[in-house]
């Protein structure tokens, strides 16, 4: 879901925005489709100008990340706002909780969890108690979020 700029330099029909699908490729003009998910974009620019130099004499390419949507945490249950938001630095629970609006009147301050996927698909399941947290107790369950981590607030 991220979206990348491709430019070729001294061609305009080459360059242009791409969005990564969720097969983690892209498609562009003349190439057809490549791979993106997991490459730097240096690494993005050797592949496609690999590519690029069966069809274009000496191609000059650059790739710039314009929009990160893939790096995505959720926060679901008695929260003001609940849904999905775009990682675009360090995020603590405490502070989802507050970017998703607060917790509503009903929420189980004690109860709150976060659901992370481990390497090798094993599901983990992190316990946050907001009232410690907020009184300055057992701050370590303030774990920073990582992509994909879901906070549950029953």
């Amino acid at each position: 879901q991220d979206v990348l700029g491709v430019n070729f330099w001294r061609d305009a029909d080459m360059t242009g925005d791409v969005t990564v699908r969720p097969d983690g490729r892209i498609t562009l003009p003349l190439l057809g489709d490549v791979q993106a998910a997991g490459l730097t974009p240096e690494a993005l620019t050797t592949v496609i100008h690999t590519a690029a130099v069966k069809l274009i004499a000496d191609p000059t390419i650059t790739v710039i990340v314009r929009q990160i949507n893939s790096r995505k945490v959720f926060i679901t249950g008695q929260v003001t706002t609940p849904g999905g938001h775009v990682l675009t630095g360090p995020l603590t629970v405490m502070q989802l909780i507050s970017l998703a609006g607060g917790l509503t009147e009903f929420a189980k301050k004690k109860d709150i969890t976060v659901i992370r996927t481990e390497a090798g698909g094993k599901q983990v399941v992190l316990p946050f108690n907001y009232s410690d947290v907020a009184r300055g107790k057992n701050v370590a369950q303030n774990v920073v979020l990582r992509p994909g981590d879901t906070v549950v607030v029953p």
